[in-house]
């Protein structure tokens, strides 16, 4: 009989094998001072583009106001239990019922945090008999929430309305046989593109096929929409999903998240979704400053616009010198470079030691080997002149990287090796 520990040191896992050296620096780094475009990393002073900060509010003085008056009325534990048990609060169902018209839902139930609630949605949602059809880029969480359906399960190419199509076909036979039904799940903003769901699309081919749509769009609610009400409003077709999913961890700035969909559905899963059943109710000063945040995404416009001013700036200056930025149609903005681990964990220390931005890099296994992506998330809280300096800075350095500059015997010995 083996050890269950005995993997811990054959096979740390595809990230675990980097860890001794990247730890504190590429993975895990430590941001410090109020949350800003300019923050401090290990002791010097960054232009910061890794924050879910979009619309600026994780350190608006009115938000803060709010959640400093919450905190010392209710304190951090109120409601103290489960929502189905003693978690309940006026606050928490007014919450509810003006983020579902936000969204335009008629009923809409509160998560206490996103990522294990849509999982646990989904896994109450679908029976054995169901079949699940996703994207193949979507996030984690939906993956997840995929691998607890005892169901039959398909994976559609991303975006790509052929391919969903034929495994809509493999999902109508299985369910004709089973009796079950079938939901399709994908982004409405895909969080490491930036390329909204093909929503319109899918909503096409309901008319051909009797499926549920549930769409994750946690980058969505906040940025998309004429009244930031999510992708599905952006592209027209808010009407077709049945179940629409959002994050308080991006434009909110803060914990938690929600669903909205039909009363009757709302109300199954109150009473069906294990991740909320089992597990405490949101705190009442998160629900408080939720309420406010909401308030002012409905009330400033300003804020959307600050935000797609230096959305639009950063992605039409990168394109203008010659960086590959994907097929990005929201804030999400990746610049996309080709380059081995070596280098690109030399590209990552450059931009954050000599030109002082720091941004997120996403690397094999989490995209295919070979690509590099520096992730960059535009807020409203940033200015014209950090679009400019991050502008050259990345100019600069993907011509670096073009001219072989970060091999390793050419560059810096002092570079962490990730």
């Amino acid at each position: 009989m083996g050890d269950v520990f005995d993997k811990i040191l054959k096979n740390p896992g595809p990230l675990g094998q980097y860890a001794k050296v990247a730890h504190g620096y590429y993975a895990f780094p430590k941001l410090d001072g109020e949350i800003a475009p300019r923050m401090k990393f290990q002791g010097r002073e960054v232009l910061t583009w890794s924050l879910n900060n979009y619309l600026g509010l994780a350190n608006h003085p009115e938000i803060r106001k709010v959640d400093t008056d919450a905190t010392a009325e209710w304190g951090l534990s109120y409601p103290m239990g489960a929502r189905m048990m003693t978690g309940e609060s006026r606050y928490h169902e007014q919450f509810e019922q003006e983020l579902a018209k936000f969204v335009e839902k008629p009923a809409g139930m509160l998560l206490n945090y996103g990522y294990q609630g849509i999982m646990s949605v989904v896994d109450a949602l679908l029976g054995r008999h169901d079949v699940l059809v996703y994207d193949a880029e979507s996030h984690a969480c939906l993956v997840d929430g995929a691998r607890l359906h005892a169901g039959k399960r398909f994976v559609y190419k991303h975006n790509d309305m052929e391919s969903l199509e034929k495994q809509l076909n493999h999902a109508k036979h299985v369910a004709d046989q089973t009796g079950g039904g079938i939901m399709v799940v994908t982004e409405g903003v895909f969080g490491m593109s930036g390329a909204q769901g093909n929503l319109k699309g899918i909503a096409e081919l309901k008319k051909k096929y009797n499926f549920r749509l549930l769409v994750d769009d946690a980058h969505g609610i906040g940025t998309m929409g004429h009244n930031l009400g999510g992708t599905g409003q952006e592209q027209g077709v808010q009407k077709d999903i049945d179940v629409y999913f959002g994050t308080f961890a991006k434009s909110f700035a803060s914990i938690g998240g929600f669903i909205a969909g039909e009363a009757e559905v709302m109300d199954f899963l109150r009473y069906n979704t294990r991740s909320q059943i089992f597990a405490k109710s949101l705190p009442m000063p998160l629900v408080i400053g939720g309420l406010k945040r909401l308030d002012m995404m409905r009330t400033r416009p300003e804020l959307k616009e600050n935000l797609w001013k230096i959305v639009n700036a950063l992605q039409t200056g990168l394109r203008n010198v010659g960086l590959n930025i994907g097929n990005t149609t929201s804030p999400v903005t990746p610049v996309i470079l080709t380059g081995n681990p070596q280098e690109a964990s030399q590209v990552v220390y450059d931009i954050r030691e000599k030109y002082g931005i720091f941004c997120s890099a996403v690397l094999y296994p989490v995209i295919p080997k070979g690509i590099i992506i520096l992730r960059l998330i535009p807020t409203a809280v940033h200015t014209m002149e950090d679009v400019e300096y991050t502008i050259k800075a990345f100019a600069d350095v993907a011509h670096k990287l073009k001219e072989g500059l970060y091999d390793k015997e050419k560059y810096a010995d002092s570079v962490p090796q990730a």
